[in-house]
């Protein structure tokens, strides 16, 4: 089996790694800009625990991502429904890009609204500082059941190969939009495009804000399905999550609220109400003690 499906592990050249020298020097420079401006949006503690953070996410991404390839190709090769139409053509690559695209939201604004999935992305929101090492804070948890939500591509049809490099042509696209140092773009990439302004908005723990724009590469999901919110001049961003976990250690970072779900698992006083602190949204509590994104902004229009 393994001499089977060692040329397809080999032939993967993950296009990410080739991206890591623009990454490190795009990084240098804003880190260089940050220094001239004499700017506080750099912590040294910070950026090393994004950057592990980082590193950890390669390592065990190269174990998810040889499971996902051998699987996709065992569903590729035995139930694609339009490969021979789908086979690297440039058709192919047009329509898996608003696939990826479309799936990653989705993933993406699930990791949000439903608690046990938001244990695994919320690393990638809790430091306070957004900068482009921010971009590197990768989830570890994520990577387990992350490659599941792509099944449904080999299954019509679409290599396996090329849904990977389209997956890493998105993950490169989202890191330049982690910074301060990019306004807006004309009004016409505004409105398509995942931004930095539109990002920005997304790390933000203001209220208003909360748990909106998922875009990967098109901002135009979040347009479509009601989560878009365009980032306020008079409503500056305030970053991190709703209890920051003033932590740098990335194990913590990793798993905190994994802890947090435990024990509130624990002081659930029915069934029901232990499923609903898996699957709710971050933030239900069966008392009241803590509140969701769409209560606390519920809360707040009748203050006002």
């Amino acid at each position: 089996m393994w001499d089977f499906f060692k040329p397809i592990l080999i032939d993967f050249q993950n296009p990410v790694l080739y991206a890591i020298p623009f990454f490190a020097l795009l990084l240098g420079i804003e880190v260089y800009v940050n220094y001239k401006d004499r700017s506080d949006n750099y912590v040294f503690k910070d950026a090393m625990a994004s950057i592990s953070m980082g590193l950890g996410s390669v390592i065990i991404d190269v174990l998810t991502k040889s499971i996902a390839l051998i699987v996709f190709y065992w569903i590729y090769n035995n139930y694609g429904i339009f490969k021979d139409e789908l086979n690297w053509t440039i058709l192919a690559w047009i329509l898996l890009f608003f696939m990826d695209d479309i799936t990653f939201y989705w993933h993406h604004r699930l990791s949000h609204q439903i608690r046990l999935l938001w244990a695994a992305h919320v690393n990638h929101h809790s430091s306070i500082h957004y900068n482009l090492s921010t971009a590197l804070r990768q989830s570890w948890a994520e990577l387990f059941y992350k490659y599941t939500w792509y099944i449904w591509l080999p299954l019509l049809g679409f290599p396996p190969l090329m849904i990977l490099t389209q997956l890493a042509f998105s993950l490169i696209y989202q890191f330049w939009i982690h910074t301060k140092h990019i306004d807006r773009f004309p009004p016409i990439i505004e409105y398509f495009f995942n931004t930095p302004s539109h990002h920005r908005v997304h790390h933000a723990k203001n209220i208003n804000y909360l748990d909106k724009n998922h875009a990967g590469i098109l901002i135009i999901w979040d347009r479509i399905f009601g989560t878009f919110k365009a980032e306020d001049p008079n409503e500056p961003v305030i970053y991190g999550i709703t209890k920051n976990i003033e932590t740098y250690n990335p194990l913590i970072i990793a798993t905190h609220e994994f802890a947090n779900i435990a024990k509130d698992l624990k002081k659930a006083p029915s069934f029901v109400d232990k499923l609903k602190y898996l699957f709710n949204p971050p933030g239900w509590s069966h008392d009241g003690s803590s509140l969701t994104a769409e209560q606390m902004r519920k809360n707040q229009e009748e203050h006002n």
